[in-house]
């Protein structure tokens, strides 16, 4: 009794506990981004490495799986952005969408397309994955792989609408996004 006694009193303790306890279930349950092939805040390996402009690895996307999308998803986006590219905006890297909501994994190497998605162009300038390849000597370079869970199925947006528009999208109208951060330097 000295329990409800002491909320009585503290009603703003009591809104708070409750608050956070809301927050600790909810995280239980949170959206998420994971990889057999990279892990967050480590090194990628070089089969992840684009292969041309100086560069010459694999050029595979890692595999990528999720859980736990937001309720009324509809269709998934994939995007993976330099944010450290020496060019003053980052570097996009991948930008897919348009993948449907019963798709919660993607193998290394995945073509898109073929499991019912779409890809815009990158700042490679082409379509598809563009493997990690940062300027030599500038350090380690950040690669965020972010999941979008969308509301609608089909996203309005062309294969060459730029990356920035389409992120700017993505942000206005994601019901959730998880993220995986990786690394890369040369």
């Amino acid at each position: 009794m000295k329990t409800a006694r002491f909320f009585r009193k503290t009603p703003v303790l009591a809104a708070s506990m409750l608050s956070l306890s809301l927050l600790v279930a909810q995280s239980a349950n949170a959206f998420e981004l994971t990889s057999k092939d990279i892990q967050e805040g480590h090194p990628m390996a070089k089969t992840f490495e684009y292969n041309s402009w100086g560069c010459d690895g694999g050029n595979q996307s890692p595999q990528l799986m999720w859980k736990d999308a937001p309720k009324g998803t509809k269709s998934f986006a994939i995007t993976a952005y330099d944010p450290d590219a020496p060019t003053g905006s980052g570097f996009w890297h991948w930008v897919a969408y348009d993948i449907p909501a019963n798709v919660t994994a993607l193998p290394r190497g995945v073509d898109i397309n073929k499991i019912g998605g779409k890809t815009a162009r990158i700042d490679y300038g082409t379509t598809g994955f563009g493997g990690v390849c940062p300027p030599k000597g500038d350090g380690m370079h950040r690669y965020q792989f972010t999941v979008w869970a969308l509301p609608t199925a089909t996203l309005n947006v062309g294969p060459n609408t730029t990356p920035a528009v389409i992120g700017f999208t993505l942000n206005n109208m994601a019901l959730g996004k998880a993220k995986l951060t990786a690394t890369f330097t040369r």
